[in-house]
């Protein structure tokens, strides 16, 4: 599945990794495995991760990206991670090397590289850079095993969403073997001070129902300023407190933006992703995400979402 994309790696002096924009820890962790399990076997080549900040997984070794100029993408190698579609990718100077490559686990939307290596049955996309570096026979360095665990674990729901297979868990115990220290990870994962327990609760009672069972939360940029907290907090933090409501299959946060209305989907049962395509977004059939341009839109995203509730009712 990979054999392009080594080659790739091989004929180039150059690589720079780009993957999307606002990173989760799957992104951040399929760029920073990738960036050093390239080092670690191919120790000769210029190898650069850029991007926008790492944000709340700052936590994570060499997650300060790297200043790379214009001039280092003629003769470069460009791989995009864990990105769906090119509007979403983080530094649009990925179009000006020489050769692209994309590794991704989303469902398909567009071709956006000339060498593309895709499959949306993996949990994450660390989990296919950990694949890839078992196809390929590489030496695994533990900072590389320690950030594709990472990116495992986030992307997985801590291995409870139904992307999890009997290979995540094969793929998630060769990195353990690596030397990854579990507990370390999840202490940066989950560790909260008081301060956002106490604005979880705020946004807990902020949940509403549709009238066909969607919850949802929606945040005005106002109510956004006044939480002292970032945008990935309340964008991608808060979706999850609706995981669990009983008898809620389809949930959506809503957070005002200076790019835009952030919009992330989540369902238990149903495929939502069309919902999302339709509105200039993508991801999975059960967790997508789109940046819509204002509050009207996101309504009529919603009544979508409500649309698809009474037809499985």
């Amino acid at each position: 599945m990979f054999e392009a994309i080594k080659k790739a790696i091989e004929d180039h002096e150059t690589i720079i990794i780009h993957r999307h924009a606002t990173p989760d820890g799957d992104a951040l962790g399929s760029q920073v495995g990738l960036k050093h399990l390239i080092k670690e076997n191919y120790p000769g080549k210029a190898v650069y991760a850029v991007g926008d900040g790492a944000g709340r997984y700052a936590f994570m070794a060499d997650s300060v990206m790297d200043e790379v100029p214009h001039a280092a993408y003629k003769n470069a190698l460009a791989i995009v991670l864990d990105t769906s579609g090119r509007t979403l990718i983080s530094d649009r100077r990925y179009e000006t090397a020489k050769t692209t490559a994309r590794i991704d686990h989303h469902l398909f939307i567009e071709q956006i590289c000339r060498i593309e290596a895709i499959d949306s049955s993996f949990e994450s996309c660390c989990g296919l850079i950990a694949a890839m570096a078992q196809e390929c026979t590489w030496r695994m360095p533990l900072v590389a095993a320690q950030s594709l665990f990472t990116g495992m674990v986030t992307d997985s729901g801590r291995f409870r969403y139904d992307s999890t297979s009997a290979r995540t868990f094969r793929l998630a115990a060769y990195l353990m073997e690596q030397g990854v220290d579990t507990y370390e990870i999840y202490r940066q994962l989950y560790a909260v001070d008081l301060e956002q327990i106490q604005l979880r609760a705020a946004f807990t009672r902020k949940i509403t129902l549709t009238e066909h069972g969607v919850a949802y939360i929606y945040t005005t940029r106002e109510e956004m300023a006044g939480t002292n907290s970032d945008l990935f907090s309340i964008s991608r933090g808060m979706v999850s407190l609706m995981n669990d409501i009983r008898g809620v299959d389809i949930w959506a946060n809503f957070t005002e933006a200076e790019q835009g209305v952030l919009c992330e989907l989540r369902s238990a049962r149903y495929n939502i992703n069309p919902i999302a395509v339709k509105y200039g977004g993508g991801g999975h059939m059960k967790a997508s995400g789109a940046t819509l341009t204002d509050r009207e839109e996101a309504m009529r995203l919603l009544a979508d979402l409500d649309r698809l509730a009474e037809e499985n009712q």
